[in-house]
C-alpha cells in the first residue's frame, strides 16, 4: 500500500508510555503515516532519544509543539488523532485543535486515551478528579466503550477506559447485559509498573516494587466510577462495584479477578461458554477453559478470560496488557473502526511469550 492510501496520524502527549506504544504500532500499522509527535516539553528533541527501541522505526523524527499540530490540523483536509496527554491536559488541547478545525473546515478523529473525556457528565468528571472539566461542550462528542462493547458508534470521538477498567469491563458488561449475576461486584486486579506512568514515583520506584505486592486506593480508585457509569450506559443496570487495586512487581500486564453472584446455579463451563458466545466475532478477546496467564497477552492487543463457580459464586479472571489492549492498542482498535477498517489491521500480532 503506498504512503498516500494511509492516515495521517498525530500522537498527542508524545513522551509517555503510552504514546511510545502508540508509536510503536503505528510504524506496523499499514494504514496509518505518523505526522507528528507532540511534546511541549520536548519540542525539536529526537523521539528515539525518549525511545531508544524504536530508532529503527523513527531514526530522525522530532517532537514538535502544540503550534504544529494547529497547522496540520488545519491543513490536512482530514487526519487521526491519538490523544496520550495527561489527565487534565488533553481536554482543553484536544477542544483548541477541534476548533481550530472546525474554523478551516478540516475533518480530525479523535481517540482520546486520557480521563478527560470517559465521563458523559462534566460533575461527575470533577467528583472524581478534583478540578473542572477543561472543555465541558465537547463531551457529547464523545463516547467511552471498549470496541468490543459498542456495536455502533454515534459520536464523532472516542474516549478509550483506562486500564483497570478494561480489564473489569470485559467481565462486568457481559455478565450484567446477559443477566447472569447480581448487580454487585467485587474485583481484586494486580497491575505492573508502566500503569503508573513514566515519571518515576514511590510506587514504582524499582527498589519499593521488585518482588512486592501491595494494594493501594482500595475501594476508592478512580477507575470505580468510570467502570459504573460505562456498563450503566450500556446495560441500563447502575452496579455496586467494590475494588481494590495492587501494585504488582512486573512492568507490563493487568490480571483482575472479579466476584459476583449467580441469579441462578450455573457451572463453570455454562459461563465460559456463555461470554464466548458474548465475544463471538472479536478476535481480542478470548474464552479459555483454564486460568488465563499474562505472558499470553503482555505487549499484545489480546485478552483472556475465565470463569468458575461453586454454583452460587462466580469467580471471572482476565488478563490484559496495560499498555496496548488496556491503552494504545485499543485506541488503535477504535481508530480502525472509525475508519471502516478490519478491526484487527495492525494490531493481529500474538504475544512474545517469554518476556
Amino acid at each position: 500500500m503506498n504512503d498516500r492510501a494511509r492516515e495521517p496520524t498525530l500522537v498527542l502527549g508524545g513522551t509517555g508510555y503510552v504514546a511510545g506504544e502508540l508509536l510503536r504500532l503505528i510504524a506496523g500499522h499499514p494504514r496509518l503515516e505518523l505526522v507528528a509527535v507532540v511534546s511541549d516539553s520536548k519540542p525539536g528533541e529526537r523521539v528515539a532519544a525518549a525511545f531508544p527501541h524504536l530508532a529503527p522505526a523513527y531514526p530522525e523524527t522530532t517532537f514538535v509543539g502544540a503550534e504544529e499540530a494547529l497547522r496540520l490540523v488545519t491543513t490536512l483536509p482530514a487526519c487521526s488523532i491519538l490523544a496520550a496527554a495527561p489527565h487534565g491536559v488533553s481536554a482543553a488541547l484536544i477542544d483548541r485543535l477541534l476548533d481550530a478545525a472546525a474554523g478551516a473546515g478540516t475533518r480530525p478523529r479523535v481517540v482520546d486515551i486520557s480521563a478527560d473525556y470517559r465521563f458523559a457528565d462534566p460533575a461527575a468528571y470533577a467528583a472524581v478528579y478534583g478540578h473542572a472539566h477543561g472543555a465541558p461542550a465537547r463531551l457529547a462528542e464523545f463516547t467511552c466503550a471498549v470496541p468490543e462493547h459498542l456495536a455502533t458508534l454515534t459520536t464523532p470521538h472516542v474516549a478509550h477506559p483506562g486500564c483497570f477498567a478494561t480489564a473489569m469491563l470485559l467481565a462486568l458488561v457481559p455478565l450484567t447485559q446477559l443477566g447472569l449475576v447480581e448487580p454487585e461486584f467485587y474485583v481484586s486486579a494486580v497491575t505492573g509498573s508502566t500503569g503508573s506512568g513514566r515519571n518515576p514515583v514511590e510506587g514504582t520506584h524499582h527498589p519499593r516494587r521488585h518482588s512486592d505486592l501491595y494494594s493501594y486506593g482500595a475501594l476508592g480508585h478512580r477507575h470505580a466510577p468510570e467502570v459504573v457509569s460505562i456498563v450503566e450506559r450500556l446495560t441500563g443496570l447502575r452496579p455496586e462495584l467494590n475494588f481494590v487495586p495492587h501494585s504488582g512487581p512486573f512492568a507490563r500486564g493487568i490480571h483482575a479477578t472479579t466476584q459476583a453472584r449467580l441469579v441462578r446455579p450455573m457451572s463453570g463451563a455454562d459461563v465460559r461458554e456463555a461470554l464466548a458466545g458474548f465475544y463471538s466475532g472479536h478476535p481480542f478477546v478470548r474464552v479459555k477453559a483454564d486460568a488465563p496467564r499474562m505472558k499470553d497477552v503482555v505487549s499484545s492487543n489480546y485478552a483472556e478470560l475465565s470463569a468458575t463457580t461453586n454454583g452460587k459464586t462466580l469467580a471471572v479472571m482476565s488478563v490484559l496488557d496495560n499498555l496496548t489492549k488496556g491503552a494504545a492498542g485499543g485506541a488503535v482498535q477504535w481508530l480502525n473502526r472509525i475508519h471502516g477498517w478490519d478491526p484487527a489491521t495492525g494490531l493481529a500480532a500474538p504475544a512474545p511469550g517469554w518476556t
